[in-house]
């Protein structure tokens, strides 16, 4: 196995890899990122330059005035510091991590796939092909005999041809008691950590029980002290217990925030990938694209790639104006809201096992939900973006959309605290809201989630 070891910095500090003569990044061992250099010869498909999900190596936009690379690079120069990188959900946290220390070179471990802390080291052993059983060897080895007459002072070597000398040579022998002993996972990993020295990023660290964040940082710590560099990616919220961090880790920690994606950084991607395909895109199709991207590049990569599949765009070999409707634009955000928002609406609407039958409510277009419906029609009345709502602006949301009266206080509460369970457990894939009991406040914490809201097909 290729074992993850510090990478000297190429050329001006880019990355560098083979590109396939499509475009696509080839795989390799060495560079996290691509550098592309285009030619009217190169025939791009819209596949290869919208990338929603993944490391998008024509589109990638390093958003070089926040010096976000320069920073998590200083990850590597032995900085001593426990880097942390937080962000909204899908503002491209992971990326930036990705481009910077490629899985390839660095041991990289899914928050969301750690039961528990054996699991955690036991994955770290995994990717570095380090062993829990040792064993050592504990033996003995006969020495050289030698016996004759040996004129005075003289050596054996060379006594033997002058005077009455002889030598006898035994054969050496060994024998010895083979032992073995079992370590810990954690022992091992450690063990492992400090020899080989590989970057070690844990993404989604969020999704890590509080005590479980406080122990791996004490662990970890002493490594991070001798530089070993770490890196935890999170969304800044109450999962991510900070503070605790911060406590384990006074002056040891280097937090980088990723900021929403401005309009301007948005446009980067149509105006870029667009370019490339041969497409002039008129303002203000990007602006509305901008505007609904709710400041998450990956909705933006999302819109663009299917507005090509819609309007069966691929690379044109003479430069052409891009003709798009405002329905083909509907179309889109139809689509993309149905591919990626469906399924965790489906599971809050769905609620938590009931053994009753859940009390019908009428909505004021005549159809008849449950409580737990109720609640998310309210909230797409809304039409809300990444955003802290009052339990009293979600009542009143209620009270728009319901034909009776509306749900009591502790009903509502109820539902809540039912979908943050079902948001935050295995039941889904990304923690979409969260519900502050005792401040009465939710929270929307997921773009994908609040695009559905905007325009998913809730009946």
């Amino acid at each position: 196995m290729h074992h993850p070891t510090r990478r000297s910095e190429p050329p001006n500090g880019i990355p560098l890899t083979d590109v396939h003569r499509n475009g696509c990044r080839s795989s390799s061992k060495h560079w996290a990122a691509v550098v592309h250099v285009f030619t009217p010869t190169m025939t791009l498909r819209y596949q290869d330059v919208f990338v929603p999900g993944g490391f998008p190596p024509h589109t990638y936009n390093p958003r070089q005035s926040l010096k976000l690379e320069e920073r998590l690079g200083e990850v590597r120069d032995n900085l001593c510091k426990l880097v942390t990188v937080t962000g909204q959900t899908k503002s491209g946290k992971t990326v930036l991590a990705r481009r910077i220390l490629s899985p390839e070179e660095s041991v990289w471990i899914d928050g969301g796939s750690v039961g528990d802390e054996d699991e955690f080291w036991q994955l770290i052993n995994q990717q570095l092909e380090l062993f829990e059983v040792a064993e050592t060897e504990e033996g003995t080895e006969s020495v050289t005999s030698m016996g004759g007459k040996v004129s005075g002072g003289a050596n054996l070597i060379v006594a033997k041809g002058k005077g009455e000398a002889s030598a006898s040579l035994e054969k050496g022998r060994s024998s010895g008691l083979r032992k073995q002993r079992t370590v810990s996972p954690r022992v091992a990993a450690i063990d492992g950590l400090k020899r080989l020295k590989p970057a070690l990023i844990i993404d989604d660290f969020h999704y890590l029980s509080k005590s479980l964040q406080g122990d791996l940082v004490r662990a970890l710590k002493p490594l991070v002290f001798d530089g070993l560099p770490v890196v935890a990616i999170a969304i800044p919220h109450r999962r991510y217990d900070a503070m605790k961090v911060e406590r384990e880790m006074t002056g040891r920690i280097s937090a980088i925030e990723i900021p929403a994606w401005s309009a301007e950084e948005l446009r980067f991607i149509p105006e870029k990938g667009f370019g490339l395909l041969n497409y002039g895109v008129d303002a203000k199709v990007i602006e509305r694209l901008s505007d609904e991207a709710i400041g998450s590049p990956h909705l933006m990569q999302d819109f663009c790639r299917s507005l090509c599949k819609v309007l069966r765009i691929q690379y044109a070999p003479n430069r052409r104006d891009l003709a798009c409707e405002a329905s083909s634009l509907d179309e889109v955000m139809r689509d993309v809201a149905e591919t990626i928002g469906r399924p965790i609406f489906e599971k809050l609407a769905r609620g938590p096992r009931s053994r009753t039958e859940r009390i019908e409510r009428e909505l004021k277009d005549g159809r008849k939900v449950d409580i737990y419906e109720l609640v998310l029609h309210a909230l797409a009345a809304i039409r809300p973006g990444l955003v802290t709502l009052e339990y009293e602006d979600l009542r009143a949301a209620i009270r728009e959309v319901a034909a009776s009266q509306a749900p009591q206080l502790h009903e509502v509460v109820r539902v809540l605290k039912h979908m943050a369970t079902i948001a935050s457990s295995d039941q889904s894939s990304t923690p979409v809201i969260d519900f502050e009991e005792d401040e009465q406040k939710l929270h929307i914490t997921d773009p994908f989630f609040a695009f559905y809201l905007r325009w998913g097909q809730l009946g």
